[in-house]
């Protein structure tokens, strides 16, 4: 059974850090692109950041760049979201997505994934 489980959700106040871990099981990582989505109420879900299988190649959304940093760990069949700088506007439900595709593209569009997260809550007070 394929599954995706985000953890390391939490409330923080403005400027402080969280990272986000998102971990597969029932298949690996490896051949497989990876995306990190929010959704804010009220609000469409936004993507955040995306990652190639192959390569490592990376993409952000302009309101995180240089603040968060995409990762994985294929050892590890994980994939993390490192969040510094966090601000009020950041909050939301973070989704993280897995399509397959073993090549050097990444995928910033939640319409091009195969699998989702449950999600977990991430709380920026000022």
């Amino acid at each position: 059974q394929v599954q995706l489980m985000e953890s390391g959700g939490g409330s923080v106040q403005s400027g402080g850090s969280l990272t986000l871990s998102c971990a597969a099981s029932g298949f690996t990582l490896d051949y497989y692109a990876i995306g990190w989505f929010r959704q804010a109420p009220g609000k469409e879900r936004e993507g955040v950041s995306c990652i190639s299988s192959s390569h490592g190649r990376t993409s952000y959304a302009d309101p995180v760049k240089g603040r968060f940093t995409i990762s994985r760990d294929n050892a590890k069949n994980t994939v993390y979201l490192q969040m510094n700088s966090l601000k009020p506007e950041d909050t939301a439900v973070y989704y993280c997505a897995a399509k397959r595709s073993y090549s050097s593209s990444y995928y910033c569009l939640k319409y091009e994934y195969d699998y989702w997260g449950q999600g977990t809550q991430v709380t920026v007070s000022s």
